[in-house]
């Protein structure tokens, strides 16, 4: 593989590794606040395509349904805390678990009455096919918007936990829920607040996720949530930069297997990176930057 070949590979790493790292962040964020690990969490991402999809159809501006799709997967995501989630707020793990597989179905079923159970394409602007050429290296803007959003996603992110009374309010919580609570920390407002910022993520990465595969159906949210729970394994369960690392990780090893790997095995990629994945945590079986706190 020719240094140029290793370069672009790295772009792509990092573009599908931004998206990964924010789904993952978004998953990790509610988990270390409320111990759910929430497996409808996918479906923000359908939500978001699918109202991206609904207004491009009828001639809204692709920017628009942008906006749109974020917030809606936001506001979404409010709404399992409040009518899913809080009734079942001292349930066990596996009450909570079955929950949000339960609401995953629901989801899904509800887009293939109101919709279509087929795949439905949706086109994005013309500059995202575009590329830039930096000598050998040849850069599309989709990858260059990702890239940059994904930062300064992550960036904002760890602005707002380390310096907002909010922020550090989270923190506590996720280090320590009941002695937060002592200290006066709001529980239903810190939880809320987790799954707003958990939304806004999915609603974001869900705008990366299809603009890069230009489609929407039912059960697209399946891949982005088995994604992401690959990527908050690998970093930790709980731990919001282990989480980012494990993304970005996971990433990286499916861009290498599939640039390594011969073309005939090369739709097996996926595989191999999961083999990756079973290594390191033979070795680091609470993941790579798991929290030093438990949960009270």
């Amino acid at each position: 593989m020719s240094a140029a070949e290793i370069g672009q590979q790295i772009i792509n790493a990092l573009s599908l590794g931004s998206t990964y790292a924010l789904l993952a962040l978004g998953l990790a964020l509610v988990f270390g606040v409320m111990g759910l690990v929430n497996f409808a969490y996918g479906e923000l991402v359908t939500i978001t395509g699918y109202t991206m999809y609904l207004l491009t159809v009828n001639g809204v501006a692709w920017w628009i349904s942008v906006i749109a799709g974020i917030a809606f997967a936001t506001i979404a995501s409010l709404l399992m805390e409040r009518f899913a989630f809080r009734p079942l707020r001292n349930a066990s793990f596996l009450t909570l678990l079955f929950s949000s597989f339960a609401l995953s179905v629901i989801i899904q079923n509800v887009f293939r009455a109101a919709v279509s159970p087929r795949t439905k394409g949706i086109v994005g602007p013309s500059l995202f096919i575009k590329a830039v050429h930096i000598g050998p290296l040849s850069i599309s803007w989709l990858s260059i918007i990702t890239i940059a959003v994904g930062v300064t996603c992550l960036l904002a992110l760890t602005l707002f936990m380390r310096t907002s009374i909010a922020g550090i309010g989270m923190r506590a919580a996720a280090e320590n829920f009941s002695v937060a609570r002592l200290m006066g920390v709001k529980a239903n407002r810190v939880i809320a607040l987790a799954f707003v910022i958990s939304g806004l993520l999915a609603g974001v990465a869900g705008v990366l996720w299809v603009s890069r595969s230009g489609s929407v159906d039912p059960g697209m949210g399946f891949t982005p949530i088995l994604k992401a729970f690959i990527a908050t394994v690998i970093g930790g369960l709980g731990s919001l930069p282990g989480a980012v690392l494990g993304g970005f990780i996971l990433a990286a090893a499916e861009v290498f297997f599939i640039a390594v790997l011969p073309t005939s095995v090369a739709p097996f990629s996926d595989p191999f990176a999961l083999l990756l994945v079973i290594v390191i945590l033979y070795f680091k079986p609470n993941g790579l930057l798991a929290p030093v706190a438990e949960r009270a």
